[in-house]
């Protein structure tokens, strides 16, 4: 069974970065309910204003959603809003 961790860099204060959580949240959940996805997941977020590395690579993008999975390198996936089809398509292959 495979797992794959998602990190969402985000801010504190930022609608955009609730409603990408919680949407992501939505999405692995009915994506494992329906079948189509076997393995574990997790989410973790990341105030990018602890960090000014951070705040300098993803200040004006945030949130930024980036997925990994065992032994491969990170992938991001969406930034601003979730994109469903790209993270769907990343959770199947």
């Amino acid at each position: 069974m495979s797992k794959i961790d998602f990190t969402l860099y985000g801010r504190s204060y930022c609608h955009l970065c609730d409603d990408m959580f919680q949407a992501l949240l939505a999405l692995c959940t009915d994506e494992q309910a329906n079948g189509l996805f076997h393995g574990k997941y997790e989410i973790k977020q990341v105030d990018v204003d602890s960090d000014q590395e951070l705040v300098a690579f993803y200040d004006e993008l945030v949130p930024v959603l980036i997925g990994q999975k065992e032994g491969q390198s990170p992938v991001q996936l969406c930034h601003y809003f979730l994109d469903v089809l790209q993270v769907k398509a990343f959770l199947i292959t």
